[in-house]
């Protein structure tokens, strides 16, 4: 995008806001007519699944250009160009290693969906060499890296979204509007709960040979180096300490997201009691634990965690959900719906506040990405900024440390990093790097 193009936009909206005028910028101001010199060039790094969808969100709003794709499985990447240039008449440029994608003076921004455990060393690379980064959840693979990109982002004053789209989901921004309006009275508790058969993970399967057109090594990049097996591959990689956090980080960092934004919390847990077991009779190859119940005591109200892996049933009818309970009055809510139940006045014989139901909403990640790309124009912070990534990134990797180690409690000081009661947690705060990579230093 033209750097002249993005001072006169954030001028505008300033002077705008200095006369009256509304200062947020229409959702739809910039339109399938963009001119291409005043688009925001963009890369993909980590094509397959999540990654594409957010690119391919980009490029429905008509505002983007896809200079380039990069992925170490060239089966993914020739598939994802011929789709690039059918669907949108574009031919980016295609790469398996990502320092040359960043190496390009005309990129102004890279979508970064790989496997967690790349997620910092790409993010910091990116930023240092003047790229907007909009990365996927959780921000890292571990606590260490959270802090590290927080820092990156700061320091290179660069706009970063995370992947938690739900910060631009209607039915959540209307619950915390309600919250936050004191319809429900004060907030005592949030329960949240997720279920889905997907944590359980895949059925073993032997080691194997490395499939043609794969950079196994490289994608195992900062990772141990392993034999090469399809379970800790595409798409279940996730159930692996070495690469991700099973369901509790994969929905976590969603669901308890929604917890802190009650509260406008940014900061990781205080104390986090953990009960952790695999319970399924069911054998399957991961790390992770099926069966997590988790509490997390805030200085006026608590959040509970509730996650069962392997089953698909829960509460209000849905494998999943948050549950905001006041004292007027309980929201019940997920991506596509809320139900404000109110609590009952005896004396008047009628309930304190009015009921609401909303039943109409859906996925948020177009919204998610409008806001990063006006966010790339105006240079303001995105609707989910690093430090809010790192809250959420932390409230699952806590308990997770807590069920590796052993530890019912684990207290945090959140100021310098470290947990006070465990020293074998605190050996999992930041990864140690095989070579030839190192952690980022910022």
């Amino acid at each position: 995008m033209n750097p002249s193009r993005r001072h006169f936009i954030k001028k505008s909206a300033l002077a705008a806001s200095a006369v009256g005028v509304a200062s947020v910028i229409p959702e739809k101001v910039w339109s399938a007519e963009t001119a291409a010199s005043d688009k925001v060039n963009t890369a993909l790094i980590g094509c397959r699944n999540m990654g594409f969808g957010i690119l391919k969100h980009h490029l429905d709003t008509g505002q983007v250009n896809c200079v380039a794709l990069c992925d170490v499985d060239e089966n993914v990447l020739n598939e994802r160009a011929n789709t690039v240039k059918n669907d949108y008449n574009q031919s980016p440029e295609l790469y398996k290693d990502y320092r040359r994608v960043l190496e390009r003076s005309d990129i102004d921004s890279v979508i970064i969906g790989t496997p967690d455990h790349w997620h910092c060393l790409i993010m910091v690379d990116a930023v240092q060499a003047g790229k907007d980064v909009y990365v996927e959840k959780p921000m890292a693979n571990t606590i260490g890296e959270c802090n590290i990109m927080v820092k990156a982002a700061n320091r290179y004053n660069r706009v970063v979204q995370v992947g938690q789209q739900q910060r631009d989901n209607k039915v959540f921004k209307d619950v915390m509007g309600l919250i936050k309006s004191g319809e429900i009275g004060t907030l005592r508790k949030v329960n949240i709960w997720a279920n889905f058969n997907y944590g359980l993970g895949n059925f073993p399967v032997a080691n194997s040979e490395v499939p043609q057109g794969v950079d196994y090594d490289f994608w195992l990049g900062p990772a141990p180096d392993r034999p090469f097996n399809q379970n800790r591959f595409h798409g279940s990689w996730r159930h692996f300490w070495d690469y991700g956090g099973g369901l509790m980080s994969d929905w976590g960092v969603h669901l308890l997201d929604m917890g802190l934004w009650a509260k406008d919390l940014t900061e990781g847990p205080q104390t986090v009691i953990t009960y952790a077991e695999n319970l399924s009779k069911k054998v399957r190859q991961r790390d992770s634990f099926d069966t997590m119940n988790v509490i997390f005591p805030k200085k006026d109200y608590v959040i509970n965690w509730d996650m069962t892996a392997g089953v698909q049933q829960g509460p209000f009818d849905s494998p999943y959900g948050v549950q905001f309970v006041g004292e007027k009055a309980t929201i019940v809510a997920d991506r596509h719906k809320y139900h404000l139940y109110p609590e009952w006045d005896g004396e008047k014989d009628a309930p304190v506040v009015d009921e609401i139901s909303y039943t109409k909403g859906h996925e948020s990640h177009r919204q998610h990405v409008e806001n990063f790309l006006e966010c790339i124009k105006t240079r303001e912070k995105t609707s989910c900024p690093p430090e809010v990534g790192r809250a959420a990134a932390l409230h699952a990797h806590i308990p997770n440390i807590a069920a590796r180690v052993g530890a019912t409690i684990l207290e945090w000081d959140d100021k310098n990093n470290r947990f006070t009661n465990n020293d074998e947690a605190n050996k999992l705060i930041t990864p140690e790097y095989r070579k030839p990579w190192t952690l980022p230093e910022v």
